[in-house]
């Protein structure tokens, strides 16, 4: 895989040359826009709101809207003026707790892989915050424009997580939310024995995209069947508002109850099977 991006860890006057690398990739589907009739696809033209003509790339210029029907055109140069310093180095500002930081701020994950001449450098930053039990906030210029990120430590590398800028978030206080006191104290037990009964470790094979599976199934049997429409799915049924929460709450506890029985005894039966193979 090619590097998105290649520079240094700025860690006080220490210097760790690094690669970026995604972290994450995401498969879709790629759909086009056909006409009915013949299934020819559709093209989009640049044509001018004023008189409707087609216009070519040379006369299109970047115009910002400062008020309706207003513009004010930009040019390279203007961009270049207010272009932050690509210094090809993660500015480290300073460390934080990640408990310290909102969640929310983090979105976008990358590898930062070792570059030569780096190793010990790079095993310090890493094994330091691993065992502080903090993050790095940096600064970074990736594709000219810059960018608030994290370094954390992961497994037996380092990560570079990309952040919004606290400014970005909206105020949750916005948004509807019940008080505490609304919830009964039998309800609460209840709802920690459910949430006790449902707990596990955290095992990411058990996770798919089963949207995009289903999706790819229909289109295979669509080309199968020469276009032909797949069958309808069966409705499901569609939940009802909740009247007594405490009722709902005890009839999942005793459904979740009787969904491990067989995993139990399925985990016994595997038992006796090995010890009367011993």
């Amino acid at each position: 895989m090619r590097a998105l991006w290649k520079g240094n860890i700025g860690f006080g006057l220490v210097t760790i040359p690094v690669s970026l690398f995604p972290a994450t990739h995401r498969e879709e589907l790629k759909f086009h826009l056909l006409r009915r009739s013949d299934l020819s696809p559709i093209n989009y033209k640049r044509v001018a709101e004023a008189d409707g003509k087609e216009v070519s790339w040379d006369q299109i210029v970047k115009g910002y809207e400062y008020e309706k029907g207003k513009f004010v055109v930009l040019k390279e140069e203007d961009f270049a003026r207010v272009d932050v310093e690509a210094t090809k180095t993660v500015d480290i500002v300073n460390f934080v707790k990640i408990s310290d930081v909102d969640p929310l701020l983090f979105y976008k994950p990358y590898y930062l892989e070792v570059g030569k001449g780096g190793d010990k450098a790079y095993a310090l930053l890493r094994d330091s915050l691993a065992a502080t039990g903090k993050i790095a906030i940096a600064r970074v210029v990736i594709r000219a424009r810059q960018h608030l990120a994290a370094v954390k430590p992961q497994k037996k590398g380092l990560i570079l997580e990309l952040m919004h800028f606290p400014e970005q978030l909206l105020d949750a206080s916005e948004f509807k939310a019940p008080a505490a006191k609304s919830i009964g104290k039998n309800e609460m037990q209840i709802a920690k024995q459910l949430i006790e009964s449902m707990s596990s470790k955290w095992e990411p094979r058990l996770f798919s995209d089963e949207y995009h599976k289903a999706l790819e199934k229909m289109i295979e049997k669509k080309i199968e069947s020469g276009g032909k429409p797949a069958p309808a799915p069966s409705k499901k049924k569609s939940p009802t508002n909740v009247v007594d929460l405490m009722s709902v709450l005890q009839q999942s506890l005793r459904k979740r109850g009787s969904e491990r029985k067989p995993e139990r005894a399925g985990k016994k039966s595997q038992a006796k099977s090995r010890k009367k193979a011993a």
